[in-house]
């Protein structure tokens, strides 16, 4: 109990004072207010309780501040400011969410859940780490210890003669170690070795009668080798227990000496005993489970295994049993040398911890080899080899989990922690197999319900590339579905009652609902997706089986476009209707859409007028996919048409992106028909009409050839003499041709046009001009002028 400072002491009477002079101020004020009932009404009398309320030198002090101008005067402004101040205020405004939830929906009370959840959960997390940790009490021991003489000379004292002690135990233990050096090599070197599987010896009939005498009995093989191990390790058990028997005779040595010396004026006083014997029976213990170990396994221990394994096995049974033991001694010295029961409690917890710490780092390093071990043989199937592959592949992580929870029931001390911890863990393992292996059949039974018949196939093409497309997220889902269910089970056997966040009106049951809403609109809104483009893709092959390549290509490209208009339609859908499954009020939303869209109109008019001319240009049908076109001064073939954009591919490949707002003249080089031009230009002196006839030659001989018989649709029309002059003739005609025969037609026929003029004689007229002109004769021949020709 704490006495409370004189100083603490005058402020405290100081407080009570002035509330006993502050009640007795407000009873007399109480009393002087005249009653209300007017002047007839008799006063009433005091209570009678009041006398005892106020005594007389209150009531004198009450006097005196009323009757003093300047104190009533400060009581009354006191009382104004208390009166103001208990006045009622105005509550704050609560803040607006920026998503417009409403309160009873699923969206507010999921957020509210889930905050209360995590509010109890960080309470107990809180509350948990205070209790496992109490270093603040050990670092108070430490201070005190350092700062306090008589505990100082303690451990001074201490220290001595534990180096005495341990220096003659540790004199006497190197003595019986050298006597028990040629012992223990005797018993190493008659340990019966390990039993080897021998070669069998396969009775083999004269002649065999069948395959059976010489096939091999794998099960008698193996029963008959487990036997001879059996048999050895029984054989090895003497020498392994005079083995250790020797290792621990040095310990047992040991710990005599240093308890004999204990047992006279060292181990005075008592405290030095008890924190020395701490001390030596640490060495003791870890030497003893060192050699427990090496007794189990080693090259000669009972169970032999390799060198390298005993190794390992032995070097983290050292780092466990020297951080543990040496921990918990230290904790012992720390609690005889006065330690609080806190500190040394959070002392312990640590070092129990750090050695869990270590049992997760072997079995990190050992997960490989043991998943080998659980691992099914890779020419087994079914369903129990899936489950040991799938066992296998991740077997570490609930075994760090059992790891960290015996601590955690050792630490925190809970009641019957270790059988309910048996229960969740064994009820989780069952859960969780039950949950795979419904897992791994249901996926089945999917796989096998996705398998289309042959005769379904040859009717519907595309059916089971659009099937296979839905089939990974399908096994997802349901994979998902019976997770959850499962967890639930989990968190049953866990003891969380989590079946009643699904009744009627509970936060469990109207999120199914609104699952269930939201899974069915995706799926409504997926069929309809399919189906719309089963038909269009349906309706194009039929176009195309039937001639109708005019129209397939037309609804080609309008595919794109309607698909895009129907994804935005169809997602629009769904998330509204997901919006207002959680509780969002979707009338806000869909207000400031409009506003946004009608902004959005009048701030890009460039990109409505995009949309408006794309929209005729496509329902004019000037455009579709594959024509060759001319677009404000660029050429190419049209690779795509979108509703704001169309796409053109020119001949050396690069690509040519157009906005419909750019586009004022399309020149369409693929409607149909495709005419050869056809001029050429002769010589002056030839015969025009022969020339013609040749080229009429060419055309009939171009049109009964296979290669040109199709893309020619008529003979040549020749239109006659388009020009002449004093040096060339020029002949000018067409061939009509289809939409892709004009420039195969064309370049073959200049090409057989230039090889017949050349055969028959035929020039073609050079582009050059003849010029007459007269130049001026020298003075003496000027009665001679006559005119030259120039040729340039």
């Amino acid at each position: 109990m704490t006495v409370p400072t004189p100083l603490a002491h005058s402020y405290f009477q100081g407080i009570l004072v002035s509330h006993k002079l502050a009640a007795a101020l407000l009873a007399a004020l109480f009393l002087t207010i005249p009653p209300a009932s007017g002047a007839r009404a008799e006063p009433s009398p005091p209570p009678a309780n009041s006398a005892a309320a106020l005594s007389p030198d209150e009531a004198k002090r009450a006097l005196e501040t009323l009757q003093d101008d300047k104190k009533r005067a400060q009581m009354i402004d006191t009382l104004r400011a208390i009166a103001n101040a208990s006045g009622p205020q105005q509550p704050a405004p609560e803040p607006k969410s920026p998503i417009p939830l409403s309160a009873d929906g699923l969206g507010a009370q999921l957020l509210l859940t889930v905050s209360e959840e995590i509010g109890e959960i960080s309470g107990e997390i809180a509350s948990m780490a205070r209790t496992l940790t109490h270093f603040p009490a050990f670092y108070y021991w430490i201070m005190r210890t350092a700062n306090d003489p008589a505990a100082y000379n303690l451990l001074i004292e201490i220290a001595w003669k534990l180096a005495l002690v341990f220096g003659a135990a540790f004199c006497a233990e190197w003595v019986i170690f050298r006597l028990i050096r040629r012992p223990a090599a005797f018993l190493e070197a008659r340990v019966p070795q390990t039993a080897r599987l021998p070669m069998q010896a396969l009775p083999i009939a004269d002649p065999p009668s069948s395959v059976a005498d010489v096939t091999p009995q794998p099960e008698l093989h193996k029963r008959r080798h487990s036997l001879a191990r059996i048999w050895q390790l029984l054989l090895r058990l003497p020498f392994v227990l005079g083995r250790i028997v020797l290792e621990l005779l040095p310990v047992i040595v040991f710990v005599g000496v240093a308890t004999a010396l204990l047992g006279t004026e060292i181990g005075e006083p008592t405290t030095v005993r008890l924190v020395i014997l701490a001390v030596v029976n640490a060495y003791a213990f870890s030497r003893g489970l060192i050699c427990m170990v090496r007794a189990l396994v080693g090259p000669f221990g009972l169970f032999p295994v390799r060198a390298e394994t005993a190794a390992y096995i032995e070097i983290w049974a050292r780092r466990i049993v020297g951080v543990g033991v040496s921990g918990i001694a230290f904790a012992n010295v720390a609690l005889l040398l006065g330690l609080h029961r806190a500190g040394y409690a959070a002392l312990l917890r640590m070092v129990m911890l750090v050695v869990h710490l270590f049992i997760v780092v072997i079995i990190l390093q050992c997960r490989r080899q043991v998943a080998e071990a659980i691992r099914a043989p890779a020419e087994r199937q079914g369903i129990a080899a899936r489950l040991r592959n799938r066992i296998a592949g991740g077997w570490h992580y609930p075994a760090i989990a059992l790891d960290l929870a015996l601590w955690a029931v050792w630490a925190l001390n809970i009641r019957n922690g270790y059988s309910l911890l048996l229960q969740y863990f064994v009820g989780t393992a069952v859960v969780a197999l039950v949950t795979r292996v419904a897992i791994m059949v249901t996926l089945s039974l999917i796989d096998r319900g996705f398998r289309i018949k042959p005769e379904i196939l040859q009717r519907f093409p595309g059916l089971e590339i659009r099937a296979n497309r839905y089939l990974p997220l399908l096994r997802r889902i349901v994979s998902g579905v019976i997770a959850f269910i499962g967890f639930v089970a989990v968190l049953e056997v866990w003891g969380v009652d989590a079946i009643v966040w699904f009744y009627g009106g509970q936060i469990g049951s109207r999120l199914i609902s609104a699952v269930v809403t939201i899974g069915l609109a995706v799926f409504i809104a997926a069929a309809i997706w399919e189906a719309s483009n089963a038909l269009l893709d349906r309706q194009i092959n039929a176009l195309s089986r039937d001639g109708h390549y005019a129209r397939a290509a037309r609804l080609r490209t309008f595919q794109p476009m309607l698909r895009t208009a129907l994804l935005c339609l169809i997602a629009t859908v769904v998330g509204l209707t997901a919006l207002s499954e959680i509780g969002v009020n979707v009338a806000p939303l869909l207000a400031g859409a409009g506003i946004v869209g009608i902004a959005i109109g009048f701030g890009s008019q460039k990109l409505v007028q995009d949309l408006i001319t794309g929209l005729f240009l496509l329902l004019e049908n000037t455009v579709q996919v594959g024509d060759n076109v001319s677009v404000s001064g660029l050429s190419g073939v049209v690779e795509n048409v979108s509703i704001r954009t169309i796409r053109l591919r020119a001949g050396d490949g690069a690509v040519h992106i157009v906005p419909f707002s750019a586009v004022t003249t399309i020149t369409n080089a693929s409607r149909g028909a495709g005419n050869a031009s056809v001029s050429v230009n002769v010589a002056y002196k030839e015969d025009t009409d022969r020339a013609g006839q040749i080229l009429k030659d060419i055309v009939d001989e171009m049109r009964r050839e296979p290669e040109f018989r199709a893309l020619i649709r008529g003979d040549l029309e020749l239109w006659g003499i388009d020009k002449v002059d004093g040096a060339m003739v020029s002949i000018v005609g067409q061939i009509r041709c289809t939409e892709a025969g004009r420039w195969p037609v064309q370049r073959e026929f200049n090409r057989r046009m230039k090889l017949r003029f050349q055969q028959n004689g035929i020039e073609v007229a050079s582009a050059t001009q003849t010029i007459l002109m007269h130049i001026a004769p020298p003075a003496d021949s000027a009665a001679s002028l006559t005119p030259r020709r120039a040729a340039g």
